[in-house]
């Protein structure tokens, strides 16, 4: 069979989409060095105001490096960054990689219950973190394996006069600056202060990145990405986009999403770096903020999530902004509404496309074309040198367009899950990762997620899917945000739940019946919700995915 008969998504490929993706045996650093030598005085960090150019990231990054290896830190040692977006992330990461350590992305909003957990399963002995944030560690200091702290704050890289009035500010919100005066504990800037070093030219097999998950199945784990995985999803996606090459050197690109993730670690991040791309880092993801740097900017790439995107379209007056400078934008991490991205599309005129990715994957997989045609509702086709298959409990092909476990296979596919090999072994069989997403693929070789395996309800013996429900919900002219899940029935076993928050003219003047009522002329009478909740907000994780888990669980304590 020829491999468009294996692969049916190579026909319908954008002219200059290739098959595969030749990646080269370099570090991931080796990026942010060939965008310094091709745009030196190009502007790579936008920081409220603050700017760093190529030339300068790039050697600040390497004298960090040396600071890092000033105090101890040695080829694979794992060094935890517990930073939002800020020229210090993207510094402290670089410099990482060039004195050769792993980075362990820690995420800002854990508790120190969490942060315990990570830095020890890491046997992370380093840790960079925000003044801000440094009593949660405190807490829990003694518990985990980190020996030296390297200590930052938001005034470090604020533009004069910001930097002076930024500390008075934080005094007033109670917010923490400075860090313990004792043994183990430096500043940021003193390490900037050191000579640049000699970057470690790391194999490409080698570890670079410890991206845990999110502990939605259980304790967070590790993925291990390799330099190897981590080049190649850049390598992919910028091949997805053919176009992208006339913007080289001048693109911009909203770092909205959260670094510490890995979708904003390598789409935004990583990408833009590759791509000589103006980063206008934002600390945390504001709509206010999205709104007034696209204008500000003339931001040209806008990845996100569908929560952002909601936010986006219900912005008061966003018709009148001046938001036509977007040209592409890539939603992940979650289920994309249909009648989302039509009202984006209508509002800026630019191409918002889903894809699919996962932390294992580095995390994109799939993605819609760039120029072609994009089919509502679908994660699209694989990326170049990603292999894709829907396969059922024994691991076998199901037939075309039946609904079974999407598997991936390809060169930004995980080494595996750290100091897990069970994990490992159920997740990784014969180079596949087993997703853990129900899917199907059309004749084209487009694949629709359907939902989360964990997530699908099983009512009356009857199989629900809730983005199916969600979707209907969302054409709903009073729906704003919608997440449906499982709820358990005495009689049907599970039963559907849907909690939602309304647009603020229609508050008060839906009912759960009117709900209900259009539901049913939408959907079979079995996937009709049968409990309907109006929420003020639905709980989002820190890259806005909606917490389905959290929705249960707030249900099960209610009905205790």
């Amino acid at each position: 069979m020829s491999e468009v008969g294996t692969k049916p998504w190579l026909a319908h490929y954008d002219p200059g989409v290739p098959a595969e993706v030749e990646v080269p045996p370099i570090p991931l650093w080796r990026f942010l060095e060939e965008s310094a030598q091709r745009f030196p005085k190009n502007v790579a960090l936008e920081f409220l105001g603050k700017t760093l150019t190529y030339g300068e990231t790039w050697v600040l990054a390497r004298r960090f490096a040396q600071g890092l290896k000033d105090l101890g830190v040695r080829p694979g040692d794992r060094v935890a960054i517990m930073l939002p977006n800020t020229p210090q992330f993207v510094l402290a990461f670089f410099g990482t990689l060039l004195a050769g350590g792993v980075g362990v992305n820690v995420n800002p909003l854990y508790t120190p219950r969490e942060l315990r957990h990570q830095l020890a399963d890491a046997g992370a002995e380093t840790l960079i973190i925000l003044d801000h944030l440094l009593p949660r560690f405190l807490e829990v200091e003694k518990e985990t394996p980190v020996k030296r702290v390297v200590v930052t704050g938001i005034k470090d890289f604020l533009p004069f006069p910001k930097n002076l009035l930024y500390p008075l500010k934080a005094k007033r919100d109670k917010l923490p600056l400075g860090f313990p005066k004792r043994e183990g504990f430096f500043a940021f800037t003193e390490l900037l202060k050191r000579p640049p070093a000699a970057p470690h030219m790391a194999d490409p097999e080698d570890l670079a990145l410890l991206q845990y998950t999110g502990g939605t199945t259980g304790i967070s784990k590790g993925a291990m990405l390799t330099h190897r995985n981590l080049v190649a999803n850049v390598l992919q996606i910028d091949a997805w986009d053919p176009t992208s090459r006339e913007l080289l050197g001048k693109g911009v690109m909203l770092g909205a999403l959260p670094f510490f993730h890995v979708y904003g670690m390598t789409v935004a991040m990583n990408y833009g770096l590759f791509s000589g791309y103006k980063l206008v880092l934002l600390p945390r993801p504001e709509i206010h903020a999205v709104v007034e740097a696209i204008e500000k900017h003339q931001v040209t790439h806008f990845p996100g999530v569908p929560t952002l995107y909601v936010a986006f379209n219900n912005f008061p007056g966003i018709e009148k902004r001046n938001v036509k400078s977007i040209r592409i934008c890539l939603s992940g991490a979650a289920p994309l509404p249909v009648e989302v991205a039509k009202r984006f599309e209508e509002i800026t005129g630019a191409r918002l496309i889903e894809g699919y990715g996962l932390s294992e994957a580095s995390p994109v997989t799939h993605s819609n074309p760039v120029e072609g045609v994009v089919k509502k509702g679908s994660i699209g086709m694989p990326l170049p040198s990603v292999e894709a298959k829907v396969v059922d409990e024994g691991g076998k092909e199901v037939p075309l367009g039946e609904v079974g476990e999407l598997i991936v296979k390809g060169p930004n596919v995980m080494k595996g899950y750290w100091n897990r090999p069970e994990e490992t072994q159920k997740a990784l069989k014969d180079g596949w990762l087993y997703t853990g997403d129900m899917a199907r693929m059309d004749e084209d070789g487009y694949f629709y997620i359907v939902d989360r395996k964990k997530d699908m309800i099983i009512a009356g013996g009857y199989n629900i899917y809730p983005r199916e429900v969600e979707e209907v919900l969302y054409t709903h002219a009073a729906v704003q945000e919608a997440a449906v899940v499982g709820v358990p029935d005495p009689y049907r076993g599970e039963t559907v739940a849907a909690f939602l928050v309304l647009k603020p003219e229609y508050r008060g003047k839906v009912t759960e019946k009117d709900i209900e009522a259009f539901c049913r002329q939408h959907l079979a009478a079995y996937k009709v919700p049968r409990i309907i909740v109006f929420r003020d907000s639905l709980p989002k994780s820190s890259v806005g995915k909606i917490l389905r888990r959290e929705l249960r669980e707030e249900f099960a304590k209610r009905q205790g």
